[in-house]
């Protein structure tokens, strides 16, 4: 029988996935759990050491040797200091030493209560990977802490804390088995022959495969997930992801609802945006999708097909459709008219509105979504190159970010295209917050400005539209127009 504590079944079961076949084990009741379930594990052989700073070199030893991770479990409070020597040899020799330590709630920590300190990176930078596991309530915190395990354990040449917080009651070992676990593999950096070839046979082999790409951007999908609704023939059972941040909530959902998803990127990082990764490649995202989509044509694949007729259905009605002026009206024209100029668009609306309209890529801030510094992206872009590069902005991010244009480096190829509705438009989108009183005023920052004096004084040429046909006309010299210095189209709409 095992421990009735979550978090620590699920490590017990991590550990055994990850193949890790020794422990040594300290003494202490907070740590109880881990060590009875260690014991209670076939698996896995413990090893008693009392001193914890020898307990670490004994589990150091046992790497040299074994050739594998060795846990070192301790219980809470300087028990975890303890091992800091062994911890720091172990990184410079680049041992697979995982230490795991029992810990207090967080509630618990600076409160004067017995064998407390804060143990979440007490470790420093002496180990690749630092951990501290939540304590599952639902099904988001048992993802989570699984994601974390994960994520600690596919790291194979150092060090890595796993720190254990345990709430009292602590001796209940009354589950009988421990639960089965989804096992997160990495693939190792420079993809050979043999592991795109395996990649291409797997997305090729499944019934229902898809290649989705974060930033750039899949275009349409938003539109695709919200016509599909609840019809599961469109669900995938086998997601290769490659790229940066996917924009839409409604995407990501619906991915969350596919059977595994392998994620290829440069960094070997565990990106888990859709809740069920098994694999992580280390490689060039963009060489293994140039692979599927080489085999693809060369052997067509239903579902793929399913999914282009979709794509292609949704982009033929979103051309077809007219639209009033609005802000959807000048990035879709925009967007027909500027060809395969780069683009940088700012996030909020503005990126929103690109996933509908843009069918070719486009650059955004999505690693954190901030709106500081999306005209300072596009700027600093523009200075390095000689092609004409667009940033489609709106108000707030403009006006957020104006220092931009106050430098001497900008040339005529920078061109700016700012939907300036007067305040935050997202939020006129989220359900609920027009009830409050303070959202146009407070929350979307409601204002009355205009970009004219901006560009007055940092030498930008500058035009503004107010109807359809301002725009339109505007749009055309923003993208023809020769000149020797910055060009901003300001709409109002």
């Amino acid at each position: 029988m095992y421990s009735n504590k979550e978090n620590v079944n699920i490590l017990t079961s991590l550990l055994k996935a990850h193949g890790i076949h020794h422990a040594v084990v300290c003494p202490g009741s907070r740590n109880a759990p881990i060590v009875h379930n260690l014991n209670e594990c076939p698996d896995i052989q413990c090893y008693p050491v009392t001193d914890e700073r020898s307990a670490g070199f004994y589990a150091l030893g046992m790497t040299q040797e074994l050739k594998e991770p060795v846990v070192v479990c301790v219980t809470s409070g300087t028990a975890l200091l303890n091992l800091y020597p062994s911890v720091a040899e172990a990184y410079y020799q680049h041992r697979p030493l995982v230490v795991v330590s029992a810990d207090r709630p967080q509630q618990w920590i600076d409160q004067l209560d017995g064998q407390t300190l804060p143990q979440p990176d007490a470790l420093g930078r002496f180990v690749k990977e630092a951990v501290s596991l939540p304590e599952p309530h639902d099904e988001d915190s048992r993802w989570y802490c699984n994601r974390l395990i994960n994520e600690a354990l596919m790291v194979k040449h150092g060090p890595v804390h796993i720190n254990v917080p345990i709430t009292e009651p602590l001796f209940d070992f009354s589950t009988p088995e421990l639960p089965v676990e989804r096992k997160i593999e990495l693939l190792p950096a420079d993809i050979s022959n043999v592991t795109l070839s395996h990649l291409c046979r797997m997305f090729l082999q499944a019934k229902r495969p898809m290649l989705i790409a974060g930033q750039p951007m899949n275009a349409l999908m938003d539109e695709a997930v919200a016509q599909i609704g609840d019809n599961v023939d469109y669900v995938p059972d086998f997601v290769l992801y490659t790229g940066g941040s996917i924009v839409s909530k409604r995407l990501k959902h619906f991915l969350r609802k596919a059977k595994e998803t392998w994620v290829v990127n440069s960094e070997g990082e565990v990106t888990d945006t859709f809740m069920n990764l098994t694999h992580v490649v280390q490689g060039d995202g963009e060489v293994v999708a140039d692979m599927i989509r080489f085999n693809l044509e060369q052997m067509s694949h239903p579902f793929v097909q399913k999914w282009e007729a979709l794509l292609a259905q949704i982009r033929q009605q979103i051309e077809a459709k007219e639209l009033p002026y609005s802000q959807d009206a000048v990035v879709k024209y925009f967007e027909q008219k500027r060809g395969a100029n780069i683009v940088h668009y700012a996030n909020s609306m503005a990126i929103r509105l690109a996933n509908t309209y843009s069918m070719t890529p486009v650059y955004c801030n999505r690693g954190v979504n901030g709106i500081e510094g999306s005209l300072s992206t596009a700027a600093g872009f523009s200075c390095v190159t000689d092609d004409h590069v667009f940033c489609v902005i709106g108000d707030l991010s403009f006006f957020y970010d104006q220092n931009a244009l106050w430098n001497q480096n900008l040339h005529g190829n920078l061109r700016i295209l700012l939907l300036n509705n007067g305040k935050g438009g997202i939020f006129d989108m989220l359900p609920g917050l027009e009830k409050s009183p303070a959202r146009d005023k407070y929350v979307a920052a409601e204002h009355h400005a205009n970009a004219e004096g901006v560009c007055l004084q940092n030498h930008v040429a500058y035009r503004q539209a107010k109807d359809m046909s301002q725009m339109q006309d505007g749009i055309d010299w923003l993208i023809a127009t020769d000149s020797e210095r910055p060009l901003l189209l300001e709409v109002f709409l």
